[in-house]
């Protein structure tokens, strides 16, 4: 496809690497980027950038790659709770700061020969282009002015964003318990001798410490302080004493994007404008350049417009769409974490990386032997074998009051059933399970449901809440081919025993 004229609204990640991409692929195109902010005006502080990213800028602009990889800072994970910590290696992922990464992506954006227009507020409709690309973020007035069918959810967890001037030796995550409630910290380092800070916390306990009004309180321009002082004060040992600095920092509730369609006309949404993803799986700025990728890609094959944007959102909508339910099922988890601080760090290191379903216990062990074999010796009692250590956990014995049982996989007779087919474990719907449960008393119960491996991720959370909630026994049942997610739930603690079926449908 010949361009003439390609506008990008927005000088984010996303908007500045696809202006460059599209200059790269269209050298004869006039492509502006118009950022309403000023150029040495921005929020935010470290991005991480991981593995599988990488090699998608590689193979897309490596030059662009070299330079961010350059100014970025790799590092390992830890989960800390109070002197028990375990630590993961993970040192693909790169934490680059939010102004180095935008300055790196400006100049290469400049270099290809794309026009930077800063300070002005344009509008998809008063642009004379062939293409708008609108990467005007989460809040984007190009999504909201048009025909995208767009609706957002908002998490019931709160979390702010504040940065300090160490250099973390690693990324951690470590909970505080106080008379308020517990906050928990996501932190990791980046370039510029600086580490991110994100915390976050539930209602309850936000409400609690006064947070609600000193977010009322705080002005649109400023940031929380009193919440921040205090921050410092709970997690001064993460931070060694030194202060949480803001910008802009106050508590808010994630915002989930959707929007049924990406393009209308000649206009088409990018990045967080069409689709967001919780923090905790690092996806924005990750989906937001893959996007960029996408799209440039449809244009320069595609022969019109029209068969460019719809080939970019059946190219782009099926890994935005799989990312965000893995990003629904980590935010549900940690919203819901401070349950959990009773298991021990591997145990509990094991229930992070298996929450959404997307790293298999096997597939833990091969890079973190030490903290899954921990994590199997505190949930058995006993050093585990050398061999698969699904098989091994499926075949442990457990006493549960004054019942035996040989291995986890044994069939319970008189155990009350429940058919699970909510979407939300901690809903009002999860809350009726759970009372169900509880009245049903008895021996026990067997959680059902339908038989694909999400339904089967959301059973055992619910039996997590039944188990930890009522003390009854709890039974999941599941398909053979999810054996590994089931022995993952066994280890993390969300269920008693597994009952196992034929494949799944």
């Amino acid at each position: 496809m010949q361009l003439r004229r390609v506008a990008v609204l927005g000088g984010g990640p996303g908007g500045l690497y696809a202006a460059r991409l599209l200059k790269l692929a269209h050298p004869t195109c006039e492509v502006t980027v118009h950022e309403q902010g000023d150029p040495d005006t921005t929020f935010g502080f470290g991005v991480g950038l991981a593995a599988g990213t990488q090699r998608r800028l590689e193979a897309a602009d490596p030059d662009t790659l070299r330079d961010l990889a350059a100014a970025g800072l790799r590092h390992d994970m830890t989960l800390q709770v109070g002197d028990d910590r375990v630590r993961v290696r993970n040192d693909r992922l790169i934490g680059v700061a939010r102004t180095e990464l935008l300055t790196i992506l400006a100049r290469h954006a400049e270099k290809a020969g794309v026009a930077l227009e800063f300070g002005r507020r344009r509008a998809a409709g008063d642009l004379d282009a062939d293409v708008v690309v609108a990467a005007d973020g989460v809040s984007s007035a190009t999504r909201e002015a048009g025909p995208f069918g767009s609706r957002v959810d908002v998490g019931r967890g709160l979390y702010l964003w504040c940065a300090t001037d160490i250099t973390l030796p690693d990324a951690v995550f470590a909970p505080v318990e106080t008379e308020h409630g517990v906050f928990v910290t996501h932190a990791y380092p980046y370039s510029g001798g600086r580490s991110t800070f994100l915390i976050e916390t539930d209602g309850r306990t936000w409400r609690r410490a006064g947070f609600d009004a000193t977010t009322a309180a705080t002005p649109a321009d400023a940031s929380d302080e009193v919440s921040l002082r205090f921050l410092e004060r709970i997690f001064a040992e993460q931070l060694r004493g030194n202060p949480l600095i803001g910008n802009r920092t106050r508590w808010l509730q994630f915002r989930t994007v959707h929007c049924d369609r990406w393009s209308d006309r000649n206009t088409v949404l990018l990045g967080d404008a069409a689709h967001t993803a919780h923090f905790s799986v690092g996806s924005g700025t990750k989906l937001a350049m893959e996007d960029a990728i996408a799209l440039v890609e449809a244009l320069r094959d595609e022969p019109g417009t029209g068969a460019a944007f719809a080939r970019y959102e059946e190219v782009r909508r099926p890994a935005v769409e799989r990312m965000q339910e893995l990003s629904r099922r980590s935010r549900l988890w940690w919203e819901s974490f401070p349950s959990r601080l009773d298991l021990p760090a591997a145990r509990l290191m094991v229930a992070y990386m298996s929450r959404a379903g997307n790293v298999p216990l096997d597939r833990l062990a091969g890079t973190a032997p030490e903290v899954v074999a921990a994590a199997l010796e505190q949930y058995a009692g006993a050093p585990a074998s050398a061999g698969n250590p699904t098989d091994w956990v499926l075949d442990r014995p457990l006493s549960h009051g004054d019942l035996r049982f040989p291995n986890r996989t044994v069939d319970v007779d008189g155990l009350a059933t429940l058919d699970v087919g909510v979407d939300d474990p901690w809903s009002d719907a999860g809350d009726a399970l759970v009372e169900q449960a509880r009245r049903g008393g008895g021996a026990g119960c067997r959680i059902t449901g339908p038989p694909d491996r999400a339904a089967l991720l959301t059973r055992l959370d619910v039996a997590e809440r039944i188990r930890r909630e009522t003390g009854a026994l709890v039974v999941v049942e599941g398909s053979a081919t999810f054996r590994d997610d089931l022995a993952a739930g066994l280890v993390s603690g969300r269920t008693d025993l597994v009952s196992l079926t034929g494949e799944a449908a």
